[in-house]
């Protein structure tokens, strides 16, 4: 994972052409770039940011940034409860409770 201007990049290698691929992750725009070496593939990943950036100054949009922390999230009623009893138990909201319970078992963030 690359990172830059609060911008993930990930990249894979295609040992058939030789040459890196990447897209930028979390937001809905599609915003790739590619390499021939480590050096190209990060130097494309920060100019394809920078364009993505300028062309959505050109066009007057705000850029997409990713991860607002916020996401919906649909689960059975009876888990919805237990989630409810649980926060209650160590004396936490519901989303503190969520938010400690899934850093916890996410470990590699």
């Amino acid at each position: 994972m690359m990172k830059y201007k609060g911008y993930t990049g990930h990249v894979e290698y295609d040992d058939e052409a030789k040459i890196f691929h990447g897209e930028v992750l979390g937001i809905k725009d599609v915003v790739t770039f590619q390499g021939t070496t480590v050096e190209e593939i990060e130097k494309a990943f920060k100019d394809s940011v920078n364009d993505y950036l300028a062309f959505c100054k050109e066009r007057g949009e705000e850029p997409e940034r990713p991860f607002s922390g916020k996401f919906n999230l649909r689960i059975p009623p009876d888990l919805h409860a237990k989630i409810f009893i649980a926060a209650k138990l160590h004396r936490e909201s519901i989303n503190n409770y969520i938010t400690r319970t899934l850093r916890q078992s996410v470990s590699y963030a």
